[in-house]
């Protein structure tokens, strides 16, 4: 199982370290989760939202993730997004998709909105294998 948790971090996040804090916490018995939020977090790639958030502090955050920053997408529109962040982050979504990229919520099972920027083509194979870890990973 621990393997599907590496796997999972490594679509989500190409840096290497995201993968050894995973196989760190499954070796010594410790909350692989958290180590893949954690390390998520310490990579840059996780934009953590709250859902009282606004557009204009979704873009700020998205725009920080390097995969978006790579792109050089502009994502003015999302800031003029007046009403709830699903909104924001599905417009958001939709700027990203001409880049390749999908928007994808990850439930680390708190009221906050954690998201990171992943590849289009493993937007499949990340919900896959979040359902198979009891965990949810969803687009919008």
């Amino acid at each position: 199982m621990i393997e599907d948790w590496v796997r999972l971090g490594a679509l989500l996040e190409d840096d290497p370290e995201v993968g050894k804090a995973i196989r760190h916490a499954g070796r010594d018995g410790g909350d692989v989760r958290a180590a893949l939020f954690d390390a998520l977090d310490d990579a840059g790639a996780l934009a953590y939202m709250e859902w009282s958030d606004s557009g204009v502090e979704l873009a700020d955050a998205l725009a920080q993730v390097p995969r978006v920053f790579q792109t050089g997408a502009d994502l003015d529109e999302v800031g003029d997004v007046a009403g709830r962040l699903t909104e924001a982050i599905t417009r958001a979504d939709g700027i990203l998709s001409a880049h390749d990229l999908r928007t994808v919520y990850l439930d680390e099972g708190s009221d906050a909105c954690p998201l990171v920027v992943v590849a289009s083509g493993d937007v499949e194979e990340i919900t896959a294998l979040a359902a198979r870890l009891s965990f949810t990973a969803r687009t919008f």
